[in-house]
């Protein structure tokens, strides 16, 4: 029997620890069972040779939000190519139901964690044993799952993120997430998993992503897993998610060691509001939230991205506005802006009548519109949140971007530019970094009046942080008033660049 573990990534350089998991558990069918990995940019009728290149008896296939109607085309090709091949669906997309995508044509779906449950399924299989179409699994117990890290090829090591983690489920019940459907945090045998993260060090594994919702609920575990980066010479990389209001001293201690580059942080905000957060069943602890991202920002050289949700039942642009304006006062980091979602097993819904939530039910089943956004509304913040990422979470524009708000409302003045920005380009992609710069500067000068030496100098400062960029041609009428201080060393950019 051949076997064939698959799934298609979001980007070339993610890898599916999940696969992993499964093949680690194979046991005796091991020999005959090979991972191939894609990604969602791959041509499909492409990924079908390549999964039927070896005439495989089974092809298992990781569903997740991204990739869901991807996976539905690739089934409908393996079938009408090979139609004896089995087809097993597993992951997110499939474990709770209503299935917003037709997956009718696969012949087996095992829903929840199938760690062990693949390896039972393939060999009933095996032995024509008759199964359930629908599997539905019951919570494993870790100490019994083999791990996965040994099956990470050098090439992963060399290209791609190692995906990790020391625990799975989540305490909380916010209501959007898919975290919350495990009521209980049930963590993996650490000394053991400490050898593994050992071994994927000596074998040159630099990029750490722990997938833990939770990762510092439990602080014993949390502080050996720091040491163990601490104690490795940099440069390394680490990302974790964590909880944004348990920074006790030993965690703070920690974190302030670590050298710059080494650290991510991902903190779930979704919403300051109070009122809100109640709503979602969501926990907020505001006090402790602004004195933590304070000691990050002023304290620690860690990388922090933030999360906030626009389209949480009952909160207005107004509300969502304010959030956003009190994390830039606590923060410069990284805040990502995202669009409330509807997954499928989550209790979100239970808000639509009340609130008019409308949802789309094509993947990545985001909201349409409610009794306070409209489709109009929704539809220009999420023109909103493309363009913040291209200019504030970019980085390019440090220096120059905030001149849009000069001690005002962040969220007002944004608003506004991606207004103005996309009545002048129709689109948020294909935009490139001259023409984005060219663009703030017409709106700063021309719309905001401020006065173009000054935007100049702080664009310039902007454009030429990295070494060898060339001076955009709108900036170049202002560049000969810096070459005094360039030729004296003290501005941000050489001779050779001006």
């Amino acid at each position: 029997m051949k076997i064939i573990l698959s799934t298609l990534n979001s980007r070339y350089t993610h890898s599916a620890i999940g696969l992993r998991y499964l093949y680690a558990n194979m046991q005796e069918l091991q020999e005959n069972t090979e991972i191939l990995e894609f990604s969602i940019n791959d041509a499909l009728q492409s990924v079908a040779e390549k999964l039927l290149e070896t005439n495989p008896n089974i092809i298992g296939l990781g569903v997740y939000i991204w990739n869901a109607a991807q996976i539905h085309e690739l089934i409908h090709i393996l079938k009408k190519v090979s139609p004896r091949t089995i087809i097993i669906l597993g992951g997110p997309e499939v474990t709770y139901e209503p299935f917003r995508v037709n997956y009718d044509l696969a012949d087996y779906i095992i829903q929840g964690e199938g760690d062990l449950a693949f390896y039972n399924l393939c060999k009933d299989i095996l032995h024509s044993r008759e199964s359930e179409r629908i599997i539905r699994m019951s919570i494993p117990d870790l100490q019994a799952i083999a791990l996965p890290y040994r099956y990470y090829s050098d090439h992963d090591i060399a290209n791609r993120y190692i995906y990790v983690e020391i625990s799975r489920g989540c305490p909380f019940a916010c209501e959007f997430c898919l975290s919350s459907m495990d009521e209980k945090v049930r963590a993996f045998d650490l000394d053991e998993v400490l050898r593994e993260f050992e071994t994927l060090w000596e074998r040159g594994a630099r990029n750490f992503k722990f997938v833990d919702r939770t990762f510092n609920l439990n602080m014993k575990a949390a502080n050996r897993i720091l040491d163990f980066f601490l104690e490795k010479e940099p440069p390394y990389f680490a990302h974790f998610e964590v909880i944004p209001d348990h920074f006790p001293a030993s965690l703070r201690e920690k974190i302030r060691r670590f050298p710059e580059g080494a650290l991510q942080l991902e903190i779930g905000i979704q919403t300051l509001n109070l009122e809100i957060a109640n709503n979602i069943s969501r926990q907020l602890k505001l006090d402790k939230i602004k004195e933590n991202i304070t000691f990050l920002e002023n304290e620690t050289t860690a990388h922090i991205h933030l999360d906030l949700i626009v389209g949480l039942p009952g909160e207005s642009l107004e509300s969502f506005g304010a959030n956003l304006d009190e994390l830039i006062r606590l923060s410069s980091c990284e805040i990502q802006i995202g669009i409330l979602k509807k997954l499928s097993g989550t209790h979100i819904n239970r808000h639509d009548i009340e609130h008019g939530m409308v949802y789309s039910d094509i993947p990545p089943y985001d909201i349409l519109k409610n009794k306070q956004l409209s489709f109009k509304d929704i539809q220009i913040m999420k023109r909103f949140a493309r363009f913040w990422d291209l200019t504030y979470n970019s980085g390019n524009f440090k220096k120059s971007l905030p001149l849009l708000w000069k001690g005002e409302s962040v969220f007002e003045n944004f608003y506004a530019f991606s207004l103005w920005i996309y009545a002048r380009t129709d689109s948020t992609y294909k935009i490139s970094l001259p023409r984005l710069g060219e663009l703030i500067f017409t709106y700063l000068t021309q719309v905001k009046n401020i006065a173009e030496q000054e935007t100049a100098r702080l664009m310039l400062d902007d454009m030429l942080k990295l070494k060898g960029r060339a001076i955009p041609p709108y900036l170049k009428p202002y560049a000969k008033d810096f070459k005094t201080k360039a030729k004296l060393g003290t501005s941000g950019f050489n001779k050779r660049q001006l």
